[in-house]
């Protein structure tokens, strides 16, 4: 099996954006060819030139001139799977289908709850014990592609919605990797809309508890 190639679009805080990087370089995602990063940020072209990554730059003020530009770059660079690293775009059902089961979001929150923005402040807002992340795949719903990997992080007493975002974040540069290597590695797919780890359906995502 050919090494699948891996596109990454980023256009907020490259955070996620070089723990994944650093991934690749230590050889935790060695299932994955990078093949481009994406970004409306040009200032993160330095970032992915050092690390020997074709970079890409589209403007994301219209989104159907940003989504063909991305989408040829995409062809161009025969990439096989998209990760989304801070990718604070919505992205047409259009765009989604065309990479269904190919394309990954970590968002944090424990989906279905929280879709959105702002999940660490309405998460105290709510009261709620557990917060976290999730990875899903995405479709052309807001976060509402079947999650595949969560971690649990305890909401603590006097937390605040900075120091919450701190602890779900370390959570992310866990969990996100090892998805990605997953999908990778082909342990993880979508078929027919549904979830497959290692062959078997994915009933419940997969929790990792901090």
């Amino acid at each position: 099996r050919r090494r699948q190639r891996m596109a990454i679009m980023v256009t907020r805080e490259p955070r996620c954006f070089e723990k994944i990087l650093g991934a690749l370089q230590s050889g935790s995602l060695r299932k994955a060819d990078p093949a481009l990063v994406l970004s409306n940020r040009r200032d993160l072209e330095p970032l992915a030139r050092e690390h020997r990554l074709p970079f890409v730059h589209v403007p994301w003020d219209d989104r159907l001139k940003a989504e063909q530009q991305a989408l040829r770059a995409l062809d161009e660079h025969e990439a096989d799977f998209i990760v989304l690293a801070r990718f604070m775009k919505i992205l047409s059902p259009e765009f989604a289908r065309r990479y269904a089961g190919a394309m990954l979001n970590i968002h944090p929150s424990l989906l279905p709850k929280f879709p959105g923005l702002h999940t660490h402040e309405r998460v105290l807002e709510a009261g709620d014990p557990v917060h976290g992340a999730s990875v899903h795949f995405v479709t052309g719903e807001l976060d509402a592609g079947p999650v595949v990997l969560q971690a649990r992080v305890p909401v603590l007493a006097g937390d605040t919605a900075a120091r919450l975002s701190a602890r779900v974040q370390q959570q992310e540069h866990i969990i996100y990797p090892e998805a990605i290597g997953w999908i990778a590695a082909g342990r993880l797919r979508l078929l027919d809309g549904k979830p497959y780890f290692d062959g078997q359906p994915l009933a419940q995502p997969l929790v990792r508890t901090a």
